[in-house]
């Protein structure tokens, strides 16, 4: 389904890190690379390298003072790692519905659920689809709330001639196995504040000054380590290739599935590039298709896939389906219809033909 791509000259630099990557300097090298060039690169000030995506969104909304009493608005679909960090601060996960093509969150539904309460809203960019920021960032300013992009499946994309990962008070990457650039774990937060970057460095690593045993805060130990990062560094080397590649594979489903009628993927309107994460496809409800039918039946044929993401408000974790079904309408009817196809990197043409003999068997169209 989901896996990386680790030639020998990235393990090499890794090696390098574990051979050479402990001492003086040399203890950070990579970490401390990889956060500039990445911060560069989606034209930011400031980077954190992380343990992992989740760590990264913890991070700021410490960093932006979100707790107790505090409310947090986020997308109904999205990956539980998008909100995890509201809970750990106390503060409250608001979902709000997301949009019918782009499965994104829209001005429309955040300002539908704004509150004094309300300190910032999480937008994701959902398999490395993108929202209509201009209109979410009016919203934000108008309610003078703080917009935080999760950018962890949107490696790549671009809105407006805008990198993923530009947007909002600060914004976050995943690098966990499954993402395009990996490190097995690891996270990214980028941030143009530099007040804002210095505390949420300093919360990074136990309260302290670098260098300095002198705790001033109990913080959080969020800190990554060279050998991780040294691959992340050598992996974001080659991210053209690699982001190249995911574009392939949608583009290949796409054209292997054009003949059936009704099927929606990551869209790609004139004003985006898409970094395609993974492919997700929701049948259209002409096909009688649903998300656990396809789950139970493409395995048969040797075709695993994975469900299009549960709302959160229907998950035990949250348990407030009432709520979500009541209000989020989309978020539920989009999930009950898809899922995603494979987006592994090793992928082949041959593999993309099964799955589309496997898709055309499965909706009966010869």
């Amino acid at each position: 389904m989901a896996g990386p791509s680790v030639p020998k000259e990235d393990a090499e630099i890794v090696m390098d890190a574990v051979q050479n990557g402990w001492y003086g300097k040399s203890a950070y090298h990579y970490v401390e690379t990889f956060e500039k060039e990445f911060a560069e690169y989606h034209d930011r000030k400031y980077a954190l390298m992380t343990p992992n995506c989740t760590t990264a969104i913890h991070l700021l909304l410490e960093g932006l003072s979100i707790g107790v009493g505090d409310e947090v608005i986020a997308p109904d679909c999205t990956w539980i790692g998008s909100v995890a960090g509201v809970t750990y601060q106390g503060a409250k996960t608001v979902f709000a519905d997301i949009d019918p093509v782009n499965w994104c969150l829209t001005a429309e539904s955040i300002e539908k659920v704004i509150t004094l309460k309300t300190k910032a809203v999480i937008v994701v960019d959902l398999f490395g689809n993108m929202p209509d920021y201009d209109a979410i960032k009016k919203v934000c300013d108008k309610h003078n709330i703080y917009m935080i992009e999760d950018s962890a499946e949107s490696l790549g994309s671009t809105y407006k001639g805008v990198r993923a990962g530009k947007f909002g008070i600060g914004s976050v990457f995943s690098f966990h196995r499954t993402k395009t650039i990996t490190t097995g774990e690891g996270g990214m937060l980028l941030i143009d504040d530099e007040n804002l970057f210095q505390r949420c460095k300093f919360l990074r690593d136990h309260g302290r000054q670098p260098g300095s045993y002198f705790n001033t805060e109990v913080t959080f130990k969020y800190m990554p380590f060279n050998v991780q990062a040294a691959l992340g560094y050598a992996q974001f080397k080659r991210i053209d290739e690699l982001v190249g590649k995911k574009r392939w594979i949608l583009k290949g489903f796409k054209e292997r599935l054009s003949d059936i009628p009704d099927l929606l993927m990551n869209p790609e309107p004139e004003h985006i590039v898409n970094g395609a994460w993974a492919t997700a496809l929701v049948f259209g409800k002409s096909h009688n298709m649903t998300r656990d039918l396809a789950l139970k039946e493409l395995p048969k044929l040797n075709l695993p896939v994975r469900p299009f993401f549960y709302p959160l408000s229907s998950l035990p974790a949250f348990n407030d389906e009432e709520y979500g079904k009541k209000n989020n309408p989309v978020s539920y009817d989009v999930s009950s219809r898809g899922i995603n196809l494979p987006c592994a990197l090793n992928l082949t043409e041959c593999d993309l033909d099964q799955y589309s003999v496997g898709l055309h068997t499965l909706l009966g169209v010869s």
